[in-house]
């Protein structure tokens, strides 16, 4: 590319920065980098391969070949658009590294030599800790034996690479939000200590990193959106102050609204304070507004030091695992599940698996008109540190169970193999103990040093509205009716983030969706540490359950096990709602 450096191709001097996302996980849509690029101007792209099971995926690809261990879906997207990114003048920031950015950054430059394509390519190391993990304390019980140890490193070092005239960076595990934070504050020339830019720039890299989810995917109201075929990829247009508008390209489906946006800004959260290598954001000071159709503004956000400490992801394998499903159709369903139950467990004897988790979904309705209605499904799913307990032994034992068995006995799978299954644990060590390094284009190594931490314990905006008024005539609907929600993962917890449509609707919900009720509608979390948290600009509350998720996705053995649909149960209860709200 031939733009000065650190100056994106588009952007003018003191005008939005642009930047779009082309993946939200690694399978995300392929097309999209290709979508993105001939879609209209951007200064840059960036894409997000990793999440915590992703980590652990790449980790034992690693163990089978230590030449592996990144996304090797980006490398194949750039073969198709390498070209078309320098034509277009457009950045490239990925996290498409993994546990081997250095190893994706070689391959690249192969790529590009192979395509004739003229590219400076940097990347970021620094945040795998295997190496020391027993050193940093991650060597006892809690932790297991890492497969994979990784700090979330902050959006500096990806700064500094693009200041250095990289046209293409790849790291390893960042935090989300560092793939738009590093280019905004390499192109505004921020300070370290900006900290209401670094905030406002954070909360926009919330908003695009799961991609289309900002744009209509997995949004409560769903039928408002329209066109959802092939959803467009967000954009961001970032301005000199961290605020930003969040935008698609034209012509592309789904839309940007302040709900969808809200939505967004809900997932996978904990507390207003959302805490960064870089900076603390405070969602309890994120507003919005519809700045025009596909347009809405994000302003006002407010940013604090970060803590001293670094979060690192920690995953081990901790068995082998294995699911079978029984059909249960008809009459006497519970009978069913109760005689499967009791006849695995003699099938099991003195080797029974260390754990057994049964789980029966659905109810078959009365006077069912099709086989689907009559029919439930009754899910085993077994855990074990030993393979063969829970590979055909088990699956074998079911399968014997067929002619003597409960009436109309059949399963959704043949018997099949156990897999091998990993935990997730989060830690934090002193972020003085991790050297983030730039590895700049022309080879050059720049340490990154960690942000100075100054804690601030300024007060959180919690403040409730006025009591909606008590007697009025209520009605007994969903409480989708008027509120939308956003659930997910974090680990072995769950957040269910909840938004109010309309300031009335907003006093209501703020008073009548406590943690008790919550664990009332869903009792599932009955038994469980639950915490609400309040978003009041976004007429939101956020609940946190603990444990819900059992040792996080790849080891729950949940129908939903990574929590995406809790919210769509929470707003599929009945509650007496007062009918001048709806």
């Amino acid at each position: 590319m031939t733009q000065a450096q650190g100056v994106p191709p588009h952007a003018s001097p003191g005008g939005p920065l642009r930047i779009g996302n082309a993946s939200g996980f690694y399978g995300d849509r392929f097309a999209a980098v290709r979508e993105m690029l001939e879609g209209g101007p951007l200064d840059v792209l960036t894409g997000d391969y990793l999440a915590e099971l992703t980590m652990l995926i790449l980790g034992r690809s690693r163990l089978k070949d230590p030449g592996a261990g990144y996304a090797g879906t980006f490398l194949r997207q750039m073969e198709d658009t390498l070209g078309l990114a320098v034509e277009r003048g457009t950045k490239i920031v990925t996290n498409a590294g993994g546990l081997n950015p250095r190893g994706l950054a070689d391959r690249l430059r192969e790529l590009a030599e192979r395509l004739g394509v003229r590219v400076e390519i940097a990347h970021v190391e620094g945040d795998d800790l295997l190496g020391r993990a027993k050193e940093l304390g991650f060597g006892d019980s809690r932790y297991g034996d890492p497969l994979t140890a990784n700090a979330y490193l902050g959006a500096w070092g990806i700064a500094e690479c693009l200041r250095a005239g990289a046209d293409l960076v790849v790291t390893g595990r960042v935090t989300d939000a560092s793939l738009v934070v590093g280019p905004a504050g390499a192109h505004f020339g921020w300070r370290r200590d900006d900290w209401d830019a670094l905030a406002g720039a954070t909360v926009a890299g919330h908003v695009l990193e799961c991609g289309t989810q900002a744009t209509g995917g997995n949004y409560a109201f769903f039928r408002e959106v329209g066109d959802l075929r092939h959803a467009g990829f967000p954009i961001a247009e970032v301005h000199p102050d961290g605020s930003s508008v969040i935008t698609k390209h034209d012509g592309t489906g789904g839309a940007v609204t302040t709900e969808t946006v809200t939505a967004q800004l809900l997932y996978e959260i904990g507390g207003p304070r959302y805490a960064g290598p870089d900076v603390v954001t405070r969602f309890d000071t994120v507003r919005l507004a519809q700045e025009g159709p596909d347009r809405v503004r994000i302003s006002g956000v407010v940013g604090e030091p970060p803590p001293a400490t670094t979060k690192v992801c920690l995953n081990h394998l901790g068995g082998f695992r294995n699911e079978m499903t029984f059909v249960l159709t008809g009459l006497d369903i519970e009978a069913k599940a109760e005689l499967a139950k009791t006849q695995m467990e003699a099938a099991f004897g003195d080797e029974r698996p260390r754990r057994v988790e049964w789980t029966l979904v659905g109810a078959a309705t009365t006077d069912p008109s099709t086989q689907g209605e009559a029919t439930s499904l009754l899910c085993c799913a077994v855990l074990d540190p030993a393979e063969p307990k829970v590979g055909r032994a088990f699956s074998g034992a079911v399968v014997e169970l067929a002619l003597a068995g409960y009436p109309g006995f059949t399963m959704t799978s043949p018997p099949g193999k156990a897999a091998p299954y990993g935990v997730y644990t989060p830690a934090y060590v002193d972020s003085s103990e991790i050297e983030h390094v730039a590895v700049l284009p022309d080879g050059t190594r720049t340490v990154i040093p960690p942000v100075p931490a100054d804690p601030v314990d300024s007060p959180l905006d919690a403040r409730l509205p006025e009591p909606y008024d008590d007697g009025v005539p209520t009605v007994r609907v969903p409480l989708g009716r008027v509120a939308g929600a956003r659930s997910g993962d974090k680990g072995g917890d769950a957040n269910i983030g909840v938004w109010a449509r309309t300031d009335a609707q907003w006093r209501w919900l703020a008073h009548f969706l406590t943690v008790e009720r919550l664990q009332e509608l869903l009792p599932e979390t009955r038994d469980l540490v639950v915490t609400r948290h309040v978003l009041p600009e976004l007429r939101a509350v956020n609940f946190v359950a603990e444990g819900l998720l059992q040792e996080g996705v790849s080891a729950s053995t949940r129908f939903d096990p990574q929590g995406k649909a809790l919210g769509e149960w929470l707003r599929s209860r009945l509650v007496d709602l007062p009918e001048a709200i709806l």
